[in-house]
């Protein structure tokens, strides 16, 4: 069994962890240079605000006081990513981040009533030490533990949490309420085609006969379907989809402390993750970096950080992406440890056709940004024709002013000595 937890909202949730009066009020958290909603509290979504809404249409809301809205913190998020996967690693050591916000927990060689205790102490040890609620959804395959975690979240009666078994009537009545368009992997086109097949809800994709739908469309749509059968079939990166977020990371052959050795596996890994971020056409808002030692040697230090670095513009060019990364591994680094794993995760991903262009744009802007996408589409068309990493970026620029003006951007409290919070007495 596999198990899928969600943070809800879980840019707000971190806010409101830190400022409890934000609970109950409409919050959004917008994208970098305060440009657009990238995140909204159950409240805001009520008010009809849809996710990408320009912040300035939002300003008369905020004036009044009838909304909050706040600059996105990416080193809160990224510090309480790491916290939520810390209590989860102490109950279960295959923990899979799928995004900065859903990480995949695996619940191997235990029974039905054990699977489901430990589901809720997951849910209610989250909430307890970190402050972040969560949704945890069971199930025998990836496919059918995204679908029970939406149920989780979506039905009340679940109170939460939600364990299928994958060949009972309880798999199928959910799979039988769900549209097709909620499975994971299915996007809008594919639904398309798959209804003029007579093909509209989970429960029909289920019981086609999956090698007739390889035959139709392919060999991915066929992974789903025995997926929702409860047969496993799909890892981490294999959805056929615009990933949510697009990760990197290798073993090291040998342990090494050597800084300038972890400087060449990051510099390799953000390369080839936005090559990837290229190939299916979207941009990164964010940049995580993540260090690892081997845990199971006990004779060692250990010392496993991850630090979320913000870009200045959504962007898929492998110079700022570069940058970002080398500048989260040197804060992150930390002489003295062994270590055996680095890896680049790159975050909350937008189509690049949709880039939201500002009315400010300069004609240099514009410039360097139509350069931007004539190099990248060099190197990547070299790369492609003389084999991977025949071109390469050498490091970064130092000393390069990667911070951004955020007008509204909260304290980070649990990363920066000099935004601690202060309590008070009497």
């Amino acid at each position: 069994m596999i198990g899928l937890v969600d943070c809800n909202n879980f840019y707000v949730s971190c806010e409101r962890v830190f400022q409890p009066r934000l609970e109950g009020v409409p919050v959004g958290v917008m994208s970098n240079n305060d440009g657009c909603v990238i995140a909204r509290s159950s409240e805001l979504k009520a008010l009809g605000v849809e996710m990408g809404t320009p912040a300035f249409e939002l300003q008369q809301w905020a004036r009044q006081g009838r909304i909050c809205l706040l600059s996105s913190n990416y080193e809160l998020y990224g510090d309480m990513s790491a916290r939520v996967r810390e209590v989860l690693e102490e109950f279960s050591a295959g923990v899979e981040p799928y995004s900065i916000d859903e990480m995949f927990v695996r619940f191997d060689g235990f029974d039905d009533a054990t699977t489901l205790a430990l589901s809720q102490t997951l849910y209610r040890n989250v909430r307890q030490f970190t402050g972040i609620p969560v949704c945890v959804g069971v199930a025998p395959t990836r496919t059918l533990a995204k679908l029970a975690n939406r149920a989780a979240k979506k039905r009340p009666e679940y109170g939460g949490v939600c364990v299928l078994a994958g060949d009972d009537d309880e798999t199928r009545r959910l799979l039988e309420q769900t549209a097709l368009g909620d499975v994971w992997g299915v996007g809008r086109r594919l639904v398309e085609r798959l209804a003029l097949q007579g093909i509209e809800t989970a429960w029909d994709l289920c019981r086609t006969d999956p090698k007739a739908i390889r035959r139709r469309f392919s060999v991915t749509l066929e992974r789903t379907a025995r997926e929702l059968r409860g047969t496993p079939c799909i890892e981490m990166n294999d959805a056929d989809e615009p990933r949510q977020r697009i990760m990197t990371s290798r073993s090291f052959g040998r342990l090494t402390g050597e800084l300038n050795e972890l400087q060449e596996a990051v510099r390799q890994h953000a390369q080839r993750g936005a090559e990837k971020l290229r190939a299916q056409q979207s941009q990164a808002r964010a940049v995580l970096v993540f260090l690892k030692t081997n845990r199971h040697r006990p004779d060692l230090a250990q010392y496993a950080p991850s630090i979320v670095m913000e870009l200045p513009e959504p962007t898929d060019d492998s110079r700022p992406i570069l940058a970002a990364a080398q500048q989260a591994l040197e804060a992150i680094y930390r002489p003295g440890y062994r270590f055996m794993k680095a890896g680049v995760m790159l975050l909350d991903l937008v189509d690049a056709h949709r880039e939201q262009l500002s009315l400010l744009d300069s004609p240099d802007h514009a410039a360097d940004r139509e350069r931007s996408e004539r190099l990248m589409s060099t190197l990547d068309e070299l790369n492609q024709k003389m084999g991977r990493g025949t071109v390469r970026l050498g490091v970064p620029r130092q000393n390069a002013a990667w911070q951004l003006r955020c007008a509204h951007r909260t304290p980070r409290w649990t990363t920066q000595w000099g935004e601690l919070m202060r309590a008070r007495t009497g």
